[in-house]
Formats: C-alpha cells, sequence, structure tokens
C-alpha cells in the first residue's frame, strides 16, 4: 500500500477497547502499533487488531474526520465498524503484499 493519509481504528478485540488515529503511511503504523515499539494507549491496553480504516486524499481531511470519530459515543463508532466490518475482523492482513 502506498503512503496516503488514513484514518483508522484498532481494538483490543470485539467490542472493548478502542483507539482512533491517523497517519500517512498506514502500514507502517499499524505495524508499530501491533508490535509495541510506541509507548502509551496502545502498548498499555494491547489495543492491536485494524477493525476499519478510510483513505483520504488529503492529510487535513483526514485528521479532521479523526477528530469527528474521537467526539463520538461508543455507539457511533460501533456502528461506523460494522457497516463495513461486521464480524470485527483483524485487516492488517490485508494491508501485508501477496
Amino acid at each position: 500500500m502506498e503512503k496516503q493519509p488514513c484514518v483508522y481504528l484498532l481494538a483490543s478485540r470485539r467490542n472493548e477497547t478502542l483507539y482512533a488515529g491517523v497517519t500517512s503511511d498506514l502500514m507502517k503504523r499499524v505495524y508499530e502499533h501491533r508490535n509495541d515499539l510506541v509507548d502509551g494507549f496502545i502498548k498499555r491496553y494491547a489495543v492491536h487488531d485494524l477493525i476499519w480504516y478510510e483513505s483520504h486524499e488529503r492529510m487535513e481531511s483526514a485528521i479532521l474526520r479523526e477528530k469527528q470519530i474521537k467526539a463520538w459515543g461508543r455507539r457511533a463508532k460501533t456502528r461506523l465498524i460494522e457497516q463495513a466490518n461486521p464480524v470485527w475482523r483483524d485487516l492488517w492482513h490485508d494491508l501485508l503484499p501477496s
């Protein structure tokens, strides 16, 4: 996957801890989270499964979308996830080259 702005959601498991983030390199960033290479919330709560992401043309729009999602309650985030990924499947392997 080439670099492009993305908003993403990670989960510790279905219906548990969620994390929303934004990056210009989704594959690299999720790799860092999955391997606990960055200290903080993700590492502390073992939030490693990529369950949703959305690509954007520009970083500014990705950042605005991330802020919007972070302001939502749990129910709205769950609806967003389940529209695209009803079983909360870890999408990490979809990013890897075949």
